[in-house]
């Protein structure tokens, strides 16, 4: 199946660009309850599926074992900003085991944060790998390689922690995995169908507190961490933070890199997941808030909604030059 309009961006009253995707929604019995273009389009998740990367974390132990707290398992699913927060936070979390900076195999970048950018150049620090925005994930990879008794170099495909990640993966997915990329923080991927990845979202919509296995408790853990600290999912300003804010912890969103996003709706046990063809965010951030509206998550007239079914472009003079929106007929 071809892919579909997603977001459309308007021009002087014209539509000038349009973003095509796909998009899937799937109940807590794992079966398709809509879906647009291909759901059986095999991508790769990006940093859409971190809470998927953290279940080993959880279940096996290790997070209990750390004593670690509901913020730093929602860090542990995060694309952060690398602003002070953030840096801290991780810092914070590895001193407590006893490990530091040079234990991480994220890589270092400059924070997206402006503050946290301007205070590097003002005292002339070079970016760590604290500012990296999936420390917070590589933090949980360290915290369960601890309690595994793994070697240092966790990021390897073959290390018992990216083999506890993708037996997970494959679990809450139901599919087994095509193969791996390597992704930008030099941790592998999996891929997998869109399908797929909706029906592991359901799976954490659906688990419970009292859930029969580890996993399942661990699935509930995570996702109620999200919803309960958004500020470490994303951070100021972010799509992830601002929607989960206005949906008022009741649902859990995470982005992904070039065009993925996923959500899951514990009340209602649906799982979404979307991918946009071009990798572009500002589609992904309009299909997603659509979404969520139609699904009577996300009141349109929000705020931080409005700011994504009616993204505001500006030109270099401040004025409202064009806008990007859902596209006509989606979700429908």
């Amino acid at each position: 199946m071809n892919a579909v309009p997603v977001a459309e961006l308007w021009r002087g009253g014209r539509l000038e660009s349009a973003h095509l995707g796909h998009a899937v929604i799937v109940d807590g019995a794992g079966q398709v309850v809509q879906a647009w273009g291909d759901p059986g389009l095999t991508i790769y998740p990006r940093s859409a599926c971190k809470m998927i990367q953290a279940l080993p974390l959880v279940e096996s132990g290790a997070a209990d074992r750390a004593g670690l707290t509901s913020s730093q398992l929602a860090l542990s699913c995060a694309s952060h900003q690398g602003a002070a927060l953030h840096r801290q936070a991780v810092g914070n979390w590895l001193e407590g085991l006893g490990l530091g900076e040079s234990d991480l195999r994220c890589g270092a970048h400059e924070p997206y944060d402006l503050a946290e950018r301007n205070r590097l150049i003002k005292t002339d620090e070079s970016p760590c790998q604290y500012h990296n925005n999936c420390s917070g994930k590589h933090a949980g990879f360290v915290t369960l390689n601890q309690h595994l008794g793994g070697g240092s170099e966790y990021v390897e495909p073959d290390h018992p922690v990216q083999k506890a990640v993708r037996e997970a993966f494959e679990d809450v997915t139901g599919e087994v995995s095509p193969g791996f990329g390597i992704d930008g923080c030099s941790a592998p991927n999996f891929a997998t169908s869109l399908v797929g990845l909706a029906r592991s979202m359901a799976y954490f919509a659906k688990a419970r507190e009292d859930g029969p296995s580890a996993r399942e408790k661990a699935a509930y853990r995570l996702t109620r961490a999200m919803a309960a600290h958004p500020m470490m999912v994303a951070g100021e300003g972010r799509a992830c933070t601002e929607l989960m804010q206005a949906m008022a912890g009741k649902v859990s969103i995470k982005t992904g890199a070039e065009g993925v996003f996923t959500a899951i709706l514990p009340e209602q046990g649906l799982g979404i997941a979307l991918k946009v063809v071009d990798g572009a965010s500002r589609a992904s951030e309009a299909a997603i808030a659509g979404l969520l509206v139609k699904l009577g998550v996300l009141e349109a007239g929000h705020p931080a909604a409005q700011k994504r079914l009616n993204a505001v472009q500006r030109n270099c003079r401040g004025i409202e030059a064009a806008f990007v929106r859902p596209a006509a007929d989606f979700p429908g």
